[in-house]
């Protein structure tokens, strides 16, 4: 398995306006999705001039921001879009830098606040983690996830935003995995005995 340092150098390698699906295997998600974030927040947006949008599926903001903040990322070049808090009522102590959306089936408004955040934080080399697709797809039907991953990364492309997806895959033939294939231009595969593809 790659260390958040081979990983990291891989998603530094990459230019502005690329898409790509970071897969984690969900027996040792743990540990590979806190790699995921390390390279993501803290080796990617290493660049002074970088800002950093994280769409929280998954997680809430209130966890990933702990987590930032103990990889010594700078928060003030962090921004969250939460879909997660409300279902999970985690919601007692919004943050400053985060905007708050009620459902994770809200897929629009996901798409105008991270639209809102680049507008509001422009940066040279802006940078949207979305965490995780896999939990989209819980959410959303796969047809209207796919629409709505296309027109969202299309978008992000022409911006030159570089955008980072997690997505849980144990199966590279699953519906995910096909779907992912659509609208990405790169996977890197952090499974167990799998190494980066």
């Amino acid at each position: 398995m790659p260390d958040a340092v081979t990983l990291g150098e891989r998603l530094r390698a990459l230019s502005g306006g690329v898409a790509v699906a970071v897969r984690l295997d969900p027996h040792e998600y743990a540990d590979q999705y806190f790699n995921a974030l390390a390279s993501s927040l803290r080796d990617v947006s290493v660049d002074a001039d970088s800002y950093t949008i994280y769409v929280s599926i998954t997680n809430p903001a209130s966890l990933v921001s702990s987590l930032a903040q103990a990889l010594d990322v700078p928060m003030e070049r962090l921004a969250f879009v939460d879909a997660i808090s409300h279902i999970m009522m985690n919601y007692r102590d919004p943050l400053p830098n985060a905007t708050y959306i009620e459902s994770p089936r809200m897929l629009e408004d996901i798409m105008l606040r991270v639209e809102f955040l680049l507008r509001k934080h422009p940066s040279q080399h802006p940078i949207v983690v979305i965490d995780s697709v896999t939990s989209l797809a819980i959410h959303n039907p796969p047809d209207l996830l796919t629409e709505f991953l296309h027109i969202l990364l299309t978008n992000l492309k022409s911006r030159q935003v570089l955008t980072i997806l997690f997505a849980v895959s144990d199966d590279q033939g699953s519906t995910m995995d096909q779907m992912l294939n659509l609208v990405v231009d790169e996977s890197m595969d952090v499974g167990a005995g799998r190494g980066l593809s």
